[in-house]
């Protein structure tokens, strides 16, 4: 029987959807329906990973510290789980999480950077965390050099490597194509894992894919919460695993009713594929761009859209948010011609 490792990142990638602002108290009930309903690991920060709240990607409501902390309060049997960028994120930072109660983190990079997440890897290795590779903008690199990246990771001693498709522009053939890359040149004992969004309504489909392909780890959240329109909703996943008759220990019933009772009203903006976010899977754009694209085309008159194909034309990724200004200020320019 195929056995699927579920990782709820509601309240990770979900933070962007929410702009980061959540009491503890909402994520307290999130995390404990979460763990009563059976999910493997729940992965809980601001949506740029431990420290990421910042005037650039966007101040949270509190900090991460606290959201860590009320998590582990209500955790009984679920992997915590935190994510971290080098850059951002601190070896320091590391053992704070390991203090709170997190036993697992996700080092992410962009697909062709994974050389600088040695030292935060071997220092979650040292701590006694479950460490995972997370190369963003997968979509960006062809199947091999993605698998290479894949393989410096799991040189400096991951137990996991994500396909991240980050801007949700990874068809089927995209995620099974680099799925078998890395099979090709990891070790056998390596994990690998998918994380898709539903940019272009391929995230549940993408994720059966990778599992059809040897990926055991599986990112979902409830509602699909998260940026962009969102990640692959746990609920039709787990249902269609069901079908398939793959070994899950999620109830589904309970994550309905986590995500129609907690998740979608705290929504501020519909979770959905709709002109903006399906822009954002057509031009390969950072998902998490969505909310900041909007806010700069309000300030200056402009189409969504326009700056999230030009985003994508460009090639940004995590980090530039601020480059969103230059392109609206570059296009009134050419407009006022």
């Amino acid at each position: 029987m195929t056995n699927v490792f579920l990782q709820d990142v509601t309240l990770r990638d979900g933070m962007h959807a929410i702009r980061h602002r959540i009491s503890p108290e909402n994520v307290g009930k999130i995390v404990a329906a979460l763990d009563a309903a059976g999910v493997d690991a729940i992965e809980v920060t601001h949506g740029d990973g431990i420290g990421g709240g910042s005037l650039n990607y966007g101040p949270g409501s509190n900090t991460d510290w606290e959201w860590i902390e009320v998590a582990a309060a209500n955790i009984k049997n679920a992997r915590l789980t935190s994510l971290i960028l080098p850059g951002i994120g601190t070896a320091e930072d590391l053992h704070r999480a390991w203090d709170l109660g997190v036993r697992s983190v996700r080092v992410a990079t962009h697909c062709t950077e994974a050389d600088v997440s040695a030292q935060h890897i071997s220092v979650a290795r040292e701590i006694g965390l479950d460490v995972s590779g997370f190369l963003m903008m997968s979509h960006l690199s062809e199947p091999t050099a993605l698998a290479q990246q894949a393989k410096l990771m799991e040189s400096y001693g991951v137990h996991c490597v994500y396909v991240v498709d980050s801007g949700g522009r990874l068809t089927m053939d995209g995620v099974r194509d680099r799925v078998r890359a890395y099979r090709d040149v990891l070790d056998p004992t390596t994990e690998l894992g998918i994380h898709a969004h539903q940019n272009l309504s391929l995230s549940v489909a993408n994720s059966v894919v990778a599992v059809e392909e040897g990926v055991t780890r599986v990112d979902a959240s409830l509602a699909g919460l998260g940026a962009g329109a969102g990640n692959a909703p746990i609920e039709p996943f787990v249902a269609v695993a069901d079908l398939l008759g793959w070994k899950t220990n999620a109830d589904l019933f309970a994550l309905q009713d986590a995500a129609d009772d907690l998740v979608r009203p705290l929504m501020d903006r519909p979770v959905q594929v709709d002109r903006e976010t399906l822009t954002l899977g057509y031009a390969g754009a950072y998902s998490s761009f969505l909310r900041h694209a909007e806010t700069a085309a309000t300030r200056f008159g402009l189409d969504t859209r326009e700056i999230l194909t030009e985003v994508g034309r460009r090639k940004l990724i995590g980090g530039q948010e601020d480059m969103i200004v230059d392109i609206c200020l570059d296009m009134l320019k050419e407009k006022n011609k």
